[in-house]
């Protein structure tokens, strides 16, 4: 059975060692062809996101007012897209600093820590919702809350153009 064993694992090796093999090496890419795929697929800002973010909250709070003639519904949607741009814009600040751009490694441990950050940020305001919304409708505000997450889905097909 070990034997057995041993024999499929081997076999497994061999795979591995041929598929590796007729994959083809990796080439660096020249500075003109780097130029020309940054041209192509251009990065998007994190500030251009946190803007768009605050706008369509601020669309939404209105729209909330005017549809339900409750400020307490606007109130609440625009805490909901609080609840997303807040701590979107720290994580946005943290990783455009000079120190998260240092090396690539740097730049992993700066992205957890500011993605904790953000995740900590989000789980607080959430939960000081009631205490500074008062009254709190709890279903405007995740209106509000999922819009805005839902504008980083906007903000890749924009830069899809």
């Amino acid at each position: 059975m070990a034997i057995e064993r041993n024999l499929r694992a081997e076999r497994r090796w061999r795979d591995f060692e041929e598929d590796e093999a007729a994959t083809p090496d990796f080439k660096p890419l020249t500075r003109e062809e780097a130029q020309a795929l940054r041209a192509k697929e251009p990065s998007l800002s994190p500030w251009r996101v946190i803007g768009l973010q605050v706008g369509v909250g601020g669309v939404a709070a209105l729209l909330a007012a005017l549809v339900t003639g409750s400020q307490v519904v606007a109130w609440s949607v625009l805490y909901g897209a609080a609840t997303v741009v807040v701590p979107g814009a720290l994580l946005a600040r943290g990783m455009t600093s000079r120190l998260s751009s240092v090396s690539p490694g740097a730049s992993a441990v700066s992205f957890m820590l500011w993605e904790f950050v953000k995740i900590g940020v989000s789980v607080a305001m959430l939960a000081l919702a009631p205490k500074l919304v008062q009254p709190l409708s709890w279903p405007a505000l995740l209106v509000g809350l999922v819009l805005c997450m839902k504008v980083y889905w906007l903000a890749l097909l924009w830069r899809g153009r």
